[in-house]
This record gives structure tokens, C-alpha cells and sequence, in this order.
């Protein structure tokens, strides 16, 4: 019988207990140092952008497969590790106000990995675009409230951030690598990892929303006065809808889709992108001010006055399913987390820790690993 399933991954209070913190940074620097040795900075990076190996890591660093500390503390682990003189990565960025201070930390790598002030501003604007594609142009009722930026010395970098539900308090998480982004608006996520909606869910990124990003970017670079009619028009003071009266079409049944305008829109910013006339939808998301009711507008007034709709497919790529008899979840996905499993085992077994350590790694390892898998 298959085993599939979804689960949620609900989000708890509280803090990692500094005994924890200690104990997850001495088991993961001779882990991380291990893995630079064997697979470089490039092969770090391509683990760290896979979310069955991240979650990997982060069991076998100490922390419960469904614990929302998961991907904050681990980024936070991995940031105090990492010394950029001595493995050639540098992490900026973290949870809550940290991540508002990355743009700051990666102006620091003038003198770290002494590069230029033009490859400075590249580099800055790949954390600030991949927030904002996240934040913004993907809206699926999860802002972020965790971004942690990875780069190497030689330019290459990653992006692990995570967005809360604050109605079911359900985490979403996303992964980005750079050797894969030709484009920040055009399906740019190496993974998606959340439970799954069905609908309702603005998606700008996906490839069938090429035309209402285009026809977007053309309504900005009109005049403002159409935008505003347009919108206005869609958005009359008292007016009611049918679907209050057409049967199933509760939130839950709804078998017709319901489009819901935003109360208002950032008038001064579609301004502001009038004057720089942006040549594409990722200039647009560049101006600040463009924010998730801009974006959510736009897109309305693209699909329902000319006929561009956006994509409103949920574009999560992985979530958790049940596996094993005693319900013990694991990736989908499971090549990627034999590989996973593999990789940290190795790396677990090499480490220069202590005997009893290695087996409380092995055996937190194992826990995750799918039932199949563990008798062969």
C-alpha cells in the first residue's frame, strides 16, 4: 500500500535552551567541515537549497522532525560555524529583526572576501528580490519572518526563508540557489515546503502568469489615473456580489473562483513606478513600495478587465507524508533523502565528536529515515 499523506508542521513558542544551541554547534562544525572536504562550497550550498537535507541536518543536530525551531535555529547554528576565512561562506541574515540587517552584514564582505562594491550590490539585491518574491509576488497567507542569505567567495549563494500562518500557526518554508535562478519572477525556488493549498493562492512566479506579469508592468508604466479608474471600478462603495447566493460557494465548496480586490492599493508607489518606467516585472517588484496589495491588485485588474489571469495554484513543491508503522513522517521524495542520509551519515561517522554523540546522531538520523530504506 502507498503511503502518502500531508501533515501540518505547527509552529510552537518558546526558545532554544542554550544547552541545546551548544551541543547542535559542536556537533555541527566538524559535520560542516566534513562536507566542504568532501563536496566543496558549491556541494554545501546545493544541500543546504534541498529541504529533505536541511531537515536532515536539523534532526541530526538535535531538534524533532515537526518542531518549528527546525529552520531558525539551525540557520542560526550554522551562521556562528561557518567562519568565512576559514570555509569561504559567509551567512547573514536570521530571524525576526536579524533579517532586516542582511543588506547591512553583506555590505561587511568588502573586507571579508574583499569584492567589489558593483558585485556588493548584486549580491544585496539577490536577498532583497528573493524576500520580496516570497513575501509579495507569492501570496499564500505566510509573510516571512525568517531570511538566512549564504554566499560563497567566489559569488554563489543560497537563500533558506520562512513565512508563519498566523491563523493555524503553520510554517512555509523556502529554498533558493543561485546556480538555478535565470530569472526571479519565473518559477526561481528550488523547493516549496508547507502544506499544500488548493486554492487562492497567488502565485506571479509561475509560468502561466507571464502574461499578467507583462500586462502588470504595462498598467504602471500608463498612466496612474487609468490604474486608479480601473481599480475603482472593480471596487464599487456598496456594491454586493452573487456568490453570496449561488449555492456551494462557501469558502470550503466554492466551486467557482472568487476574486477579492484589496481595500486599497500603494497609490504613491505606482507613481514612483510610473516616473522609473520599469522594463520588466522584476524591475516592478524592485520599487520599493510595491508590496502584496500592489501586486494582488494589479494582477486583478490584469485577469478580470484584460483577460491576463495570474496562476492561483498553490506553487509548494514538497510537504510531509506518513511512512513507517509507527507514523513516523518523512520527505516524499525519497532518492533525496537516501542521498541525504548518506551524506550525513558519512559525515556524522568522520566527525571528530565523541562515541556517544555520533550514536545520538546516527539514531536521531535513522528516525526520519523511510521504513524501506532501513533494510537494505
Amino acid at each position: 500500500m502507498r503511503r502518502t499523506g500531508f501533515t501540518e508542521l505547527p509552529l510552537h513558542g518558546g526558545r532554544a535552551p542554550p544547552w541545546l544551541v551548544g551541543r547542535m554547534k559542536k556537533l555541527a562544525g566538524p559535520i560542516v567541515t566534513i562536507i566542504l572536504d568532501e563536496y566543496g562550497r558549491k556541494g554545501l550550498l546545493k544541500r543546504l537549497s534541498s529541504p529533505c537535507w536541511f531537515q536532515a541536518l536539523g534532526c541530526v543536530l538535535g531538534y524533532d522532525w515537526h518542531s518549528s525551531g527546525l529552520t531558525t535555529v539551525t540557520s542560526a547554528v550554522l551562521k556562528q560555524v561557518l567562519d568565512p576565512e576559514e570555509h569561504g561562506i559567509f551567512v547573514a541574515g536570521g530571524k525576526g529583526k536579524s533579517s532586516l540587517n542582511t543588506p547591512n552584514e553583506i555590505d561587511g564582505l568588502t573586507k571579508t572576501f574583499e569584492l567589489p562594491q558593483e558585485q556588493i550590490e548584486d549580491l544585496k539585491r539577490a536577498s532583497r528580490l528573493s524576500a520580496k518574491i516570497d513575501n509579495t509576488a507569492i501570496q499564500a497567507g505566510a509573510p516571512l519572518y525568517h531570511h538566512a542569505f549564504f554566499v560563497t567567495e567566489d559569488r554563489k549563494w543560497a537563500v533558506i526563508q520562512q513565512g508563519m500562518n498566523a491563523e493555524n500557526r503553520t510554517a512555509r518554508r523556502y529554498h533558493w540557489i543561485s546556480d538555478h535562478v535565470t530569472t526571479f519572477v519565473d518559477e526561481p525556488h528550488e523547493a516549496i515546503v508547507a502544506e499544500k493549498k488548493e486554492k487562492h493562492v497567488l502565485d506571479m512566479t509561475a509560468k502561466t502568469s507571464k502574461n499578467s506579469r507583462k500586462t502588470s508592468t504595462d498598467l504602471v508604466k500608463d498612466n496612474p489615473t487609468k490604474i486608479k479608474r480601473d481599480f475603482k471600478s472593480l471596487r464599487p462603495p456598496s456594491q454586493r456580489s452573487l456568490h453570496e447566493w449561488m449555492p456551494g460557494s462557501n469558502e470550503e465548496n466554492r466551486e467557482v473562483q472568487f476574486l477579492s480586490m484589496p481595500k486599497r492599493m500603494n497609490w504613491r508607489a505606482l507613481e514612483k513606478a510610473y516616473e522609473l518606467q520599469p522594463e520588466n516585472y522584476e524591475n516592478l517588484l524592485s520599487i520599493r513600495g510595491i508590496g502584496p496589495a500592489t501586486v494582488r491588485g494589479l494582477a486583478l485588474v490584469s485577469e478580470i478587465i484584460y483577460g491576463d489571469p495570474p496562476s492561483w495554484r498553490d506553487p509548494a513543491k514538497f510537504s510531509y507524508a506518513f511512512g513507517g508503522k509507527d507514523s513516523i513522517p518523512y520527505p516524499v521524495d525519497k532518492k533525496a533523502m537516501d542521498e541525504a542520509h548518506h551524506a550525513l551519515k558519512s559525515a556524522v561517522e568522520e566527525a571528530e565528536i565523541g562515541h556517544r554523540e555520533k550514536l545520538k546522531a546516527l539514531e536521531r538520523l535513522y528516525s526520519i529515515e523511510p521504513e524501506p530504506s532501513r533494510q537494505h
